[in-house]
């Protein structure tokens, strides 16, 4: 039997142009804020509480009473979720990269299930294998154990994480696509 779908608030933010000018650690402390910020909006319309928000010597962060959350951001947009069970949240803005970045971030198995087309799917791949490596507790260094095996359709797929199953949700918006990991979900997506 297949547990009860969670829904779970994950909320995007935008950074201000004042913020988008900061540099260096103004800029880091702006964009950490704004990011809690969309952390606490997710706690508020889920009914969660978090009071702390604790790390651990890596920097993953680590549950509060039983709350998980996730932090994303950049230079234009962040992103915050809190949810009862593991969850992983990234943000990228769509741009062009490198053949050595697409060749990277999926083998030819993963390629095939989206016919080939790299340049259109290399973001989707991306925020879904960090989203699922920030439920996890890992950082890139985990991203070869992470695989995508399925592809439902442009909001959803499946990957895997050390042979679990790891659905991924995205949210497409202007330029930008987020993804949000977790096991059992339904994703309610709110942008300001």
């Amino acid at each position: 039997m297949t547990p009860a779908a969670t829904t779970i608030f994950p909320v995007i933010l935008p950074v201000s142009e004042a913020d988008q000018r900061l540099s260096g650690r103004d800029k880091v402390k702006a964009l950490s804020r704004l990011a809690r910020s969309a952390l606490m909006k997710s706690c508020e319309k889920s009914g969660l509480h978090l009071d702390s928000f604790p790390k651990n010597q890596k920097g993953v962060p680590l549950p509060v009473g039983g709350v998980h959350w996730s932090l994303t951001h950049k230079s234009d947009m962040v992103g915050g979720v809190a949810a009862a069970l593991p969850v992983g949240m990234d943000l990228e803005t769509i741009r062009p990269v490198s053949d050595a970045l697409l060749a990277k971030v999926a083998s030819e198995d993963e390629w095939k299930l989206v016919g080939g087309n790299r340049r259109n799917n290399f973001f989707r791949f991306w925020t879904a294998k960090e989203a699922v490596l920030k439920a996890v507790g890992k950082g890139m260094v985990g991203l070869s154990h992470c695989r995508v095996v399925a592809v439902v359709d442009d909001a959803h797929m499946t990957l895997t994480y050390d042979g679990t199953r790891w659905p991924v949700a995205h949210y497409w918006f202007g330029d930008h696509v987020a993804a949000l990991a977790a096991r059992h979900f339904s994703a309610s997506w709110t942008r300001y």
